[in-house]
């Protein structure tokens, strides 16, 4: 019996024609790609000097080298074994994205003066916004969960009128309408109240039908019997059903606030000094645009590295006790 690590690579051996077809399907990819904008003119000059301009006998050896060097790596790569072959290849594309950037020329004094800025005020008030409006929003998906669930026909108007409402307006549209709509009304909220609220009212919409689904994947017999102990439905909720539901609603629960976390960068329409607001406002004085929006850019996917890292520990914490 093979290993499961080297499947794959035995199955690759033993079938040339998969590697065959993954070889025609990158030099193609690569070929198409070479040859984009290129004039008939242009395919027709002699292979002299630079490979990249000299024609089509030049820019075929080009996407032939890669497509070789990419079956090669998928095929020895293959029979490393599992964590290797994720890290390799997650090395392999984090070059690839560096070189992507270094491809802009930017100016990396000027990043390194600003990081920490960036890091203490953006980064820290990112993170600030999110939570809360995570806190915020699980609360409010609870409550309009069960109202949903009810045979209340008051609260399931109630609550399907509202995740109707702000699942189908932008968030921006949400951000705007409070942050400009409630002082008409003699409520003047500052900006990041303003945020905070949109947030949590546009995610607590969709949150909503994760507890629901969550809360309706137990079985209906975990409420009889509690109310055959003569539990409360409070009490059987918090005790009973929403322990069990943790497990189904805890992965798209780390995927809204990953969500959030990236739409908090919206906020910075009202002026919060969140991470995209100081990016923009540090980089356009010296037209460093680029340096703080990649600096931004790479700022927002550790954190959401960080986060999946989070969740994907609190997933096995709770796969355990549930096999136990």
């Amino acid at each position: 019996m093979l290993h499961r690590d080297t499947v794959d690579s035995e199955v690759l051996v033993h079938r040339p024609w998969i590697v065959a077809s993954m070889f025609a399907v990158v030099l193609v990819v690569f070929l198409m790609f070479n040859l984009t904008g290129t004039t008939i003119g242009e395919l027709m000059r002699p292979v002299i000097g630079d490979p990249l301009k000299s024609g089509f006998y030049g820019r075929f050896t080009i996407a032939f080298v890669i497509a070789v060097m990419f079956c090669l790596n998928v095929v020895l790569l293959g029979f490393a074994p599992l964590k290797m072959q994720l890290g390799v290849v997650w090395l392999e594309l984090l070059l690839l994205f560096l070189a992507f950037f270094k491809s802009f020329d930017l100016s990396l004094p000027f990043i390194w003066k600003h990081l920490p800025f960036l890091i203490t005020q953006g980064v820290v008030t990112t993170i600030y916004v999110s939570a809360l409006s995570l806190i915020f929003a699980s609360v409010i998906a609870i409550v309009a969960a069960i109202a949903k669930l009810s045979s209340n026909g008051f609260a399931y108007g109630i609550a399907s009128f509202y995740t109707s409402l702000f699942r189908g307006l932008p968030l921006l549209m949400q951000i705007y309408l409070i942050y400009l709509g409630l002082p008409q009304l003699g409520y003047v909220i500052d900006a990041v109240p303003s945020g905070v609220l949109a947030l949590s009212l546009c995610y607590g919409a969709y949150m909503t039908e994760i507890f629901r689904s969550g809360i309706q994947s137990i079985d209906r017999g975990q409420w009889e019997a509690s109310r055959s102990l003569a539990f409360g439905f409070g009490l059987t909720t918090r005790r009973i059903i929403l322990p069990q539901a943790l497990p189904v609603i805890i992965p798209p629960m780390g995927n809204m606030f990953i969500s959030m976390l990236k739409d908090s960068s919206l906020v910075s329409v009202l002026g919060v000094w969140e991470l995209t607001f100081l990016a923009y406002q540090i980089g356009q004085p010296t037209f460093h645009n680029m340096e703080m929006l990649a600096s931004a850019s790479i700022m927002y996917w550790i954190m959401s590295i960080c986060f999946e890292l989070i969740q994907s520990r609190i997933e096995r914490y709770f796969a355990r006790s549930k096999v136990r």
